[in-house]
Order: structure tokens, then sequence, then C-alpha cells
């Protein structure tokens, strides 16, 4: 029995000692880790990145479309028949070319008719001025009576009073007859505008016949042939039919959508360089307009660049990749590592305050580069933030920064 209590005694010296050991290991591992152990003050390390200006002007490369300067259907101004349609498919047009002429008889006739009108009033003016020319001598001659025979009464017994007043009442009838014809005559001058008013509709509606090209370009699409019947444009009754598709592709237009961190850099006349994958070729077109304002969408401002294309070469509807290098500028930045993405253009990060206590920051992000990207707000210059791993940290904790230069490719770890 004393054997087997010595070796009891000798277990339980030998467990005591292990237990030791292990706690003693676990102490040392803890301090060399740099984590805060029971009844001690150590605080955690932090790798940490300063808030600084650095360029970050990365080429962005957006896709696209070319499509017509300028397209339209053309339409008919009157209803009509095709009488003949001097046009196809592929045609190119100059500025004013007829492209078709419409038979419209019924237009025809009152354009004759109006014509005529204006004939007729034309001889009623002529009549006008005759009847007023002679009520003027007539008016004329009995005022002249009526004056001799005025002066010969101032002498008493030379003329009757009765000859006198009947020579006053003719003055009197001529006037009235000249006032007369002088309203004839404004009647059949008013008579004679509207004729010829309705005159020059009947001929203007008569010139809309021939269907013109409103600009030069080529055929896309032709919608009738000889024969059909064609609706007037203007008519909300019916629905009319275009006589052919024109496109400008003298100059061609692409539209791309510019994102919100360079739409403030876009100035009109920047060159854009683009590579059209169905010619394998790179074109330079300039920026030519742009809305000034941002989609609330998408955040994107459309911008058009235009391209000469008087070879044809390029087509409408190529696709196409565009590059985008924003000037070359110092801005605000943080390394990509330091973020925890919320949405598109916000995220947040911890920042390491005087106190070298954490803080949780909310920052709106810009232009983003290969290892740093552009804070528009919530950081200034020189604040140091949290690069790495962010599980093990947490706001209102301390730490002990260590700073790390995060600009240089693999200086620190992932997000």
């Amino acid at each position: 029995m004393s054997g087997k209590r010595i070796l009891l005694v000798a277990g339980l010296l030998l467990l005591g000692a292990l237990l030791a050991w292990a706690a003693a290991r676990h102490a040392k591992i803890e301090a060399d880790s740099g984590k805060p152990g029971e009844g001690t003050g150590a605080e955690p390390v932090a790798a940490v990145a300063k808030v600084e200006r650095r360029n970050v002007g990365v080429a962005l490369t957006l896709a696209g479309a070319f499509k017509p300067f300028q397209e339209v259907d053309v339409h008919a101004k009157v209803a009509g028949y095709i009488r003949t349609i001097y046009v196809d498919v592929g045609d190119h047009v100059k500025t004013g070319q007829t492209l078709a002429v419409l038979e419209i008889p019924e237009l025809a006739a009152e354009l004759a008719g109006a014509n005529a009108a204006v004939r007729r009033a034309q001889e009623e003016i002529h009549r006008a001025q005759g009847d007023l020319e002679r009520t003027n001598a007539t008016h004329a001659a009995a005022k002249a009576m009526y004056d001799r025979l005025s002066q010969a009464a101032q002498q008493p017994g030379l003329v009757a009073q009765q000859e006198v007043d009947d020579a006053q009442a003719r003055d009197l009838e001529a006037e009235a007859q000249v006032s007369s014809a002088k309203a004839a005559l404004s009647a059949a001058e008013q008579a004679l505008e509207v004729a010829e008013a309705k005159s020059k509709e009947y001929a203007a509606l008569s010139d809309y016949s021939r269907i013109t090209a409103p600009f030069a370009g080529v055929i896309t699409v032709r919608y009738a042939d000889t024969g059909a019947l064609i609706a007037a444009g203007t008519s909300s009754s019916t629905q009319s039919i275009a006589v052919v598709r024109l496109a400008q592709i003298s100059v061609l237009r692409l539209v791309l959508p510019i994102p919100e961190s360079i739409a403030g850099e876009t100035r009109l006349g920047d060159a854009v360089k683009v590579h059209v994958q169905a010619l394998n070729q790179d074109y330079v077109g300039r920026v030519s307009r742009f809305a000034d304002a941002l989609d609330p969408q998408t955040r994107t401002m459309e911008t058009e660049i235009d391209f000469q294309n008087g070879d044809g070469k390029l087509l409408p509807g190529m696709y196409v990749q565009a590059t985008l290098t924003p000037p070359k500028k110092e801005r605000l930045t943080v390394p990509l590592e330091a973020l925890e993405m919320n949405g598109n253009s916000e995220a947040t990060v911890l920042l390491v305050n005087s106190q070298n206590t954490l803080e949780e920051r909310k920052v709106r992000l810009g232009l983003e580069g290969s290892t740093r990207i552009e804070v528009l707000s919530g950081l200034s210059e020189g604040e140091q933030v949290v690069i790495g791993s962010r599980n093990e940290f947490r706001k209102g904790m301390k730490v002990t920064p260590k700073e790390i230069d995060a600009g240089q490719p693999g200086a620190a770890g992932g997000k």
C-alpha cells in the first residue's frame, strides 16, 4: 500500500507541473501576439495607413454603339398616291433632292379654282375703281354748280333759293356716292387678298406633292412603292406611314454614360479614343455635348462624342469600346483594403483617432485606382485608417497603430 501511495503522490505532482507549464506557455503566447491577456493592460496592434493625396488617374473603358447624327422618317404633308418614287435602300441623297412625287387630282382642281377667284377679284377691283372715278367726277360737277349758285344767290333776285337748295342736294348725293364707291373698292381689295391667300395655300400644298430630303444622307428603309396611298403626316385620325427613312452618316454619334467620378471633369472638345471591333481599328472623336446633369438612377451623365465619317467606313450600330483617361490630378485617397463596401459609391472605414481609439466613418468614394481609391467626403488628409482584416477589431476598441505603406502592391493583406 505504501508503494501505491508513493505512485499516486508522484502522479499528482507530475500533473501539477504540467498544468503550471501550460499556463506559463499560454501567457507567453498572449504576450508575444500583442493581445490583451488576463490581468494585463496590453492593446492589440492594428495595421494602419494614412489618408494621402495621390494620383489615381486610371483609364476607364466603356462600351457603346454608333448611331446616325440625324435619322428621320420622311412623311408626306398631304395625302395622295405615289406617282413616282426615285430612291431605294442604300441610295445617297443631297439636301432638297426629290425623293418621290404624289398624285393629288383634287388639289390641282382646288388650286385652279383659287386662281380663278383671284382673277375675278382683280376684275372686281377694276370695276370698283371705274365706279369711284365716275362718282368723283359727278361729285366735282355737282359741287361746282352749287358753289356758283351760292355765289350768285348773294345778289338779290338773280337766282331762286330753290335752285340753290337743289344744287346743294345734288352735291351731297354725289358725295355719298363717292363714299359708297370707295367702300366697294375696299371690299374688292379685301376679296382679292382672301383669294390670293387661298391660292397661296393651295400652291404650297401642291408643292408638298414633291417629297424632298431634309438633309444629305442615305436611305436606310423604303416603306412605300409606286401607286401606294400615303396619308397626310399631320393626320391624327389615321395611321400614316412614312415614305422612306433617311439617316445622316457623314457624322456619327457615340452616346456614353460617364460615371459620376469623372463627369465633373468632362469638357467639350475632349478627345476620346475608341476601338471598333468589326474593323479592328482605333478612331478618335471629340466630346460634342453632354447632359450636364446626372441620371438619378444610374449616377451617370449622358455624353455624346461625334466622329467624322467622310469615307463611310463606320456604320451605325457598330459596337465600340471607348477609353476615357481622366486628367492626372492629386486626389485624397485611402487603400482599397481599408474599405467595407455599402453600395456603389459608399463605404465605411475604421479610423484611429488621436486617443488610439477606433471610430467607424462613412465615406463617399470617387475614382478607383489599382491599389487606392478617391475619397470625396468623410475623411481628412493625414488621418489613419485600419487596413487588412477587420474581423478582430470593433469601434470603441483601443489599439496600437502600426503604419504600413499600403500604396505599394502587396503591402497589406486582403480586405
